[in-house]
């Protein structure tokens, strides 16, 4: 599968994101979308983000833009630096994607990138010229610093007497987040450090990490484990005994915690967001459809994903001071809000345990071609006996059918199945709603089972 935008940007293999691919995109991105007084580059830990993040800042300098260069940093960070700058900005990284892939992310100075915008990049891959300053590039020492600083400035000593385990892995954030954590007051443990690039799925998270986690909480005592992706925008957080915290229900935590009146979320997220919010707006699934609800919207309104991103798209209070609007996801955030939140509760799983009764759980199968997946799935939406064999199959009931994004099926046995192609991999994203963590969990093993038959099902001669 050639490079190509899905729910977050441009990726693709490592191997096809040549100079000249990298370039054009990135020309066009100057020359189609604002990026007011010039750009700003960030990176992840993937042994492709050096070469690709110079790739970026060559075809950039190519065209007179003035580049500032913060090196490795989480995506939120880059982005904050870059908007309070008044300047567009670059993250190169696949995100959650295995290390032979890699990407980029575009964003304005205001937001990220709408789907206007990708369209206008797509348009423009044609029509891109060089110009011919080609200035020096600015090497940024400040962006850790100010991203750290948001958060104590708003929360203070919020977390002082928790205890926090975290998994640092590859990510790129891993050191900034033990210090803005310690500098809320937390105690901090770290885990699981590696040396080589680990992708990180936070919403679809795998038999081995669940494990791993929960064998942690046993090790030691502490409140939570907490963890971001690869590019630090999604947040991965477990409670005392290891057990995850999806990803929706932090966005649900930490949007009323911090006063939202609206919520924007995709299809995807759990319905309990309605229990929860005066009003919620629900969306296909990817940022940018996300950020294109927030901008239609006014008010004191937040987005969050599946995946645990989450997007503030007001000017908020912390317990300690001012939090500022950051219409771009982010991880950290829904992070230290829920924890704050913990706190006073009397511990996380009692803080989850306070939310309506509707969770989520999400995985993929995986090596199924996007127009394989989307074949199959308009071959069920298109026929309502197949779609009942398939409901059957699982022991469910089909009373009401969503085509938002993908086909998501709603049960009177009150689950709810999705089925929908994965917009930047070949595989068939699964998932499943329950009224209980561990029911959502065993509908979505038993309907990927079911997936792994019908795919690997030998053809009739």
């Amino acid at each position: 599968m050639p490079p190509k935008f899905g729910t977050s940007g441009l990726r693709g293999l490592v191997t096809e994101l040549t100079s000249d691919l990298v370039g054009a995109h990135v020309r066009s991105f100057l020359a189609a979308c604002p990026v007011g007084k010039g750009l700003w580059i960030g990176r992840d830990l993937r042994e492709s983000s050096p070469a690709l993040a110079e790739m970026v800042a060559t075809a950039a300098r190519g065209m007179g833009c003035q580049v500032t260069d913060v090196g490795p940093m989480p995506t939120p960070a880059l982005a904050l630096a870059a908007m309070d700058a008044g300047c567009g900005a670059i993250m190169v990284t696949g995100s959650h994607i295995p290390h032979d892939r890699n990407g980029m992310k575009f964003y304005t100075p205001n937001s990220e990138i709408t789907k206007h915008h990708e369209a206008c990049i797509i348009a423009g891959l044609r029509d891109v010229y060089r110009g011919k300053e080609d200035p020096d590039v600015i090497r940024d020492e400040q962006t850790r610093t100010a991203y750290i600083a948001r958060y104590t400035r708003a929360y203070g000593t919020a977390l002082e007497g928790m205890r926090i385990g975290l998994y640092s892995h590859s990510a790129v954030g891993r050191d900034l987040l033990a210090d803005l954590l310690r500098g809320l007051g937390a105690q901090v443990t770290e885990l699981g450090r590696a040396d080589r690039f680990v992708p990180v799925d936070t919403e679809a998270v795998s038999a081995d990490l669940r494990k791993q986690l929960k064998d942690w909480a046993a090790e030691q005592p502490m409140d939570a484990i907490v963890s971001t992706d690869g590019d630090g925008d999604r947040p991965l957080v477990a409670d005392a005994t290891g057990q995850i915290v999806p990803g929706d229900v932090l966005g649900q935590i930490a949007g009323a915690a911090l006063g939202a009146d609206l919520a924007v979320t995709p299809v995807s997220s759990n319905s309990g967001a309605e229990d929860v919010f005066k009003a919620v707006v629900r969306t296909r699934i990817g940022s940018p459809y996300v950020i294109a609800g927030m901008e239609q919207a006014s008010g004191r309104v937040v987005g969050y994903e599946a995946n645990g991103g989450f997007i503030l798209g007001f000017d908020a209070d912390g317990p300690a001071g001012p939090l500022s609007a950051l219409m771009t996801r982010d991880a950290v955030l829904p992070m230290v809000a829920t924890l704050v939140e913990a706190k006073a509760l009397g511990g996380l799983a009692a803080t989850v345990a306070a939310q309506p009764a509707r969770f989520t759980a999400t995985d993929r199968l995986q090596g199924v071609a996007a127009e394989v997946a989307q074949a199959f799935i308009v071959d069920l939406e298109q026929n309502k006996h197949k779609r009942t064999n398939f409901l059957t199959r699982l022991r469910l009931t089909e009373t009401a059918v969503d085509r938002t994004d993908g086909l998501r099926m709603i049960c009177e046995e009150d689950m709810v199945v999705h089925l929908r192609p994965s917009g930047n991999a070949p595989e068939l994203r699964f998932y499943a709603e329950a009224g209980t963590s561990p029911a959502a969990q065993a509908l979505l093993e038993k309907g990927l089972s079911l997936l792994q038959a019908q795919f690997t099902m030998p053809t009739k001669a």
